[in-house]
């Protein structure tokens, strides 16, 4: 147990109302000019309709794309040269692969799949024809991937967007994805005697029907929640028209004096960190002994298309804050963010420190990115025109809906994703069996069209957080001024948060930091539970004001950990911590929070 420190007492604000959220915030650009035109609306209108057949995507920033990489290979002839050598080259590995197949020899495949491709794991796909066949698509891939690779003159993201967009055009005539030139289908079809391609085409059918009416799949009944997954015991507290503020019950005779906040993302509900009970990450940290708290946010509507970005700090952060502040009076907190949530939260440390509110004891950022610079292949669909398009599309519809977020997801790894999950489901009859991460994953929500237009605008594409221009309340804030300890969690394989780019909060701020970097995915990283197989980690602690250290020289000089990274953030944490008290009950009926429901509340369960 720490040593009991003395400090300073936080002193509890008055707890904010209830009140609808209101959009006069300043903490994005204003509405371009052109927004005011007499016929803009015209515009507008034309340009959602042409983005609702266009899933979203900008069909300018996609010619914009082809059109500046073809002129710049055009006038390239060194190039050319290369790409022709490299096409020669591959032919002759292929048919010299080919000849020595039929002969019946064994030959080293020259073209291997990508790290995520599993579309080839059959064992059919090493017999010829199909092993030529394979070998005939990944020797296209790898020419095509050359002929878009970086070019002296050529825009990066037009590189990057070209080769991605090849990519998918590619993998959409993949023969993995036809009957006769996948064996595993064949095998799979003679064994049922075509049973398979029966329960496919039903698959396919209410795949089509749920997607046409646009019906939100229900939770599975052996996954409900509040018995199955996110049934960690506790207490609503609060609830205003933007979340639910739940207040877990504790299961220890004493806890640490700071009590914890949880502040998940609002793309996906809250319960991925309240899983199973065996890797609920909320359950683990209760059970170590802390007063934990979690936000659960309202899955939006047409009705709440004003909500901002500052609405989500104030009526979100800063009212769980108050609550808290009533309910464990005098405490400071550990705030605890998760992807999109730590970026909030990473902005309201920053305003808080400016307003020189103390009531922060630690902030953790958790796959949580604050410079977006280096965000990875979600670059490629985030420009100028990529932006105004989605915006013109929830300015029709009030948000963004759910599979316009999750296809963007799913096509950055769409040959897993996306093909293989085709080709199981619709021509090997294969039913998505749920599991408790995929429950989650399809549990989607929506986003308030203007919060949405400030992220993508203000965070995502001008990066105004570390760029000095992000401004809360009409001042401008400074991840700098951020004092109190802070721990970065970032995850080996995430697509979404790239582990490089996570590591860049170390760049912009000064204060104590501990860095952890966990094998893992951007979901699958994070829920780590002690015991499960094959984890480690790397950790590294920063000194209040020391020199900066890039990622790669940080990389080589931290050794991997075996074990979940866990424990070795709770020992952070109580370290942190000033003691123990006597464990807390639910809420301060007498000061304006009492019991309005089991945990997980309502919230979660809007559709």
């Amino acid at each position: 147990m720490a040593r009991k420190q003395t400090r300073k007492k936080a002193s509890p604000r008055k707890p904010s109302t209830a009140e609808p959220p209101n959009a006069a915030r300043d903490i994005a650009p204003a509405a371009s000019s052109a927004d005011a035109r007499p016929h803009a609306g015209l515009d507008r209108g034309g340009m959602a309709s042409l983005a609702r057949i266009s899933a979203g995507l900008s069909p300018h920033a996609m010619l914009d794309a082809w059109s500046d990489w073809s002129m710049h290979l055009a006038r390239a002839p060194g190039r050319q040269m290369e790409l022709i050598e490299r096409a020669q080259a591959n032919w002759l590995k292929l048919t010299q692969f080919t000849i020595a197949s039929m002969l019946g020899q064994a030959p080293s495949a020259p073209f291997q799949p990508g790290r995520y491709d599993t579309r080839w794991s059959h064992q059919g796909w090493a017999q010829p024809p199909f092993a030529a066949w394979q070998q005939g698509f990944l020797a296209l891939q790898d020419c095509w991937q050359a002929a878009t690779s970086d070019l002296r003159g050529l825009r990066k993201q037009n590189a990057d967007r070209t080769g991605f967009m090849m990519r998918q055009l590619l993998d959409s005539v993949s023969p993995a994805n036809f009957p006769l030139t996948n064996p595993e289908i064949l095998e799979k079809t003679w064994q049922t005697a075509g049973r398979n391609l029966f329960d496919g085409a039903a698959h396919f059918s209410d795949d089509a029907r749920h997607i046409i009416a646009k019906e939100h799949r229900p939770v599975p009944e052996e996954f409900a929640l509040g018995t199955v997954l996110a049934c960690t015991p506790g207490t609503v507290v609060f609830r205003n028209d933007l979340m639910e503020l739940i207040q877990y019950t504790p299961t220890t005779k004493k806890v640490q004096s700071e009590p914890v906040l949880i502040v998940p993302a609002w793309i996906l509900k809250y319960y991925i960190l309240d899983l199973s009970p065996e890797n609920s990450f909320i359950r683990w940290l209760v059970a170590q002994g802390y007063t934990v708290f979690c936000i659960s946010w309202r899955n939006p509507g047409p009705e709440h298309a004003e909500w901002s970005l500052d609405d989500y700090r104030q009526h979100g952060i800063m009212q769980a804050l108050d609550a808290i502040a009533t309910i464990a009076p005098g405490e400071k907190v550990h705030a605890n963010g998760y992807c999109l949530g730590g970026t909030l939260l990473a902005i309201t440390a920053a305003t808080m420190a400016r307003d020189h509110d103390d009531r922060l004891a630690s902030v953790t950022l958790m796959a949580a990115q604050v410079d977006f610079a280096e965000a990875g292949e979600l670059l490629l669909f985030l420009d100028e025109s990529q932006v105004a398009c989605l915006e013109d599309m929830m300015w029709t519809q009030g948000y963004l809906d759910r599979p316009q977020m999750s296809r963007a997801f799913a096509a950055i790894r769409s040959e897993d994703l996306i093909w293989t999950r085709t080709i199981r489901r619709y021509f090997l009859g294969e039913p998505d069996l749920p599991t408790d991460m995929r429950v989650w994953l399809d549990d989607t929500t929506r986003m308030p069209a203007r919060m949405h237009s400030q992220y993508l605008r203000g965070v995502f594409l001008e990066n105004r957080i570390t760029a000095g221009r992000f401004a809360v309340e009409g001042r401008v804030i400074a991840l700098k001024d951020i004092a109190v300890p802070m721990f970065v969690v970032a995850t080996e394989t995430d697509h979404v948060a790239p582990w490089r780019s996570v590591y860049k909060t170390a760049l912009f701020t000064d204060c104590d930091l501990h860095m952890l970097l966990t094998n893992g995915g951007h979901n699958g990283g994070i829920l780590s539970q002690p015991g499960h197989p094959r984890r480690h980690y790397r950790v590294g602690h920063r000194h209040a004001g020391a020199h900066y250290h890039g990622p790669d020289s940080w990389l080589a000089a931290h050794d991997p950990i075996e074990g979940s990274w866990w424990p070795e953030w709770e020992r952070w944490l109580r370290a942190r911590s000033s003691g123990k008290v006597a464990a807390r009950t639910a809420g301060a009926p007498q000061q304006g929070y009492p019991d309005l429901g089991p945990a997980p509340g309502s919230y979660v369960h809007q559709s």
